[in-house]
């Protein structure tokens, strides 16, 4: 139902971004995708192009008077750090696209792959995922992020296992947080790690969750494996630059943990519907949303791009040399928790459109509304 590309370099003239499928009737400002792309540049321990850019997108197309008219929305966010003569880099960085990229495409430098894996994209990311934001707001959903390990430093206990979790706190302190952090007692030692990192000429990563709430049960599918919404949402996670591995609800966890314990009972009232006690799961069954919260972790990995620089080989001497040291952040988990939400957004969005259908918001309020309404009720009761 949605799809959306994205075009640019990191240090082109801007990025661009086209998102086909918003039904008609959506209100959107540009200053709510501004303010989506405001959170993605902040964090502790960013580098120093968070001091040059300040992000807006402009919307070219598909909204009248701020309403979506059911045409693509196309995207432009400028960069103030654009330069035409980009030097050439023949030194890849271990972790990073550099050499893998070189080689695909016959390269004797780095730069022209370092310039489009670069994670500025992510901007233009987040501007698209701020539409589908907006989009899931209008049928009650919320997705938001936050961090739970910086290097070696945990947050507090995970929150993910009870169904009963005050979401609304969690997402207000992480906002209110340098790191996006939840846990007030953790981040002083989070920073701490970060600021050691720097001295080191080092980088950090870390984990971050990220949660929706208000969904509701049967989004995705169990029929076809790339209908699951799992498989959708890991798939779209993984493409967040530098991360590594995705989990739900207890995740690698429950491995260890027997069946008695890994799994969520199953209640009804007349004011609830079906519901659980525990979230186990995630909010996730058989590639389907259940209608509880749906949680998932991301790790990510330490950014590649270091100031005390690995040992790597000259691409056209291929003699040993030091990692090309090119301006980075010491850790970017906050931020990369805002791509994030930007992913899982999409991917909710396309799956909600593909559950109740219409062009138009009125066809699709209407057909949720009445979905909402039955699966309160036990199948096949009238």
């Amino acid at each position: 139902m949605l799809r959306f590309l994205t075009a640019g370099e990191s240090h082109g003239r801007g990025l661009t971004a086209t998102l086909e499928g918003l039904p008609a009737g959506l209100r959107v400002e540009e200053a709510y995708i501004n303010a989506h792309l405001a959170r993605r540049m902040v964090g502790y321990g960013r580098g120093g192009r968070m001091r040059i850019e300040a992000d807006r997108a402009a919307v070219n197309s598909g909204l009248a008077h701020g309403v979506t008219t059911g045409a693509p929305v196309s995207l432009w966010i400028e960069n103030r750090d654009w330069r035409q003569d980009d030097p050439d880099i023949t030194r890849p960085r271990p972790g990073h696209a550099d050499l893998a990229g070189a080689l695909k495409y016959g390269f004797d430098e780095v730069g022209r792959v370092a310039e489009r894996s670069s994670a500025r994209e992510t901007a233009a990311r987040v501007a698209v995922g701020a539409l589908c934001l907006r989009l899931l707001e209008e049928f009650g959903v919320v997705v938001f992020s936050h961090v739970v390990e910086i290097g070696e430093v945990a947050a507090g206990p995970r929150a993910a296992t009870p169904a009963l979790c005050d979401w609304d706190a969690i997402r207000a302190r992480a906002e209110a947080s340098a790191l996006r952090c939840a846990d007030p007692s953790a981040e002083d030692p989070m920073k701490a790690a970060i600021d050691a990192a720097r001295e080191r000429g080092d980088t950090l990563g870390g984990v971050f969750e990220v949660v929706a709430t208000g969904l509701p049960p049967g989004l995705g599918s169990h029929v076809h494996w790339d209908r699951r919404i799992d498989a959708r949402l890991a798939a779209a996670l993984v493409s967040v630059h530098a991360v590594k591995g995705v989990e739900f609800g207890l995740g690698f966890e429950a491995a260890s943990t027997p069946g008695s314990a890994a799994h969520d009972e199953i209640f009804h009232s007349a004011a609830r519907g079906f519901y659980r006690e525990t979230n186990r799961a995630g909010g996730i069954e058989g590639g389907m949303t259940t209608g509880e919260p749906l949680v998932a972790r991301a790790a990510m990995k330490p950014l590649p791009t270091l100031r005390a620089p690995l040992r790597s080989v000259d691409l056209r001497t291929k003699e040993p040399a030091e990692a090309a040291v090119i301006r980075g952040d010491v850790c970017a988990v906050p931020a990369a928790g805002v791509v994030a939400e930007a992913m899982a957004a999409f991917v909710l969005a396309d799956a909600l459109l593909e559950k109740f259908g219409g062009d138009a918001m009125a066809h699709i309020r209407r057909a949720h509304e009445e979905f909402v309404r039955e699966a309160r009720r036990a199948p096949g009761k009238p």
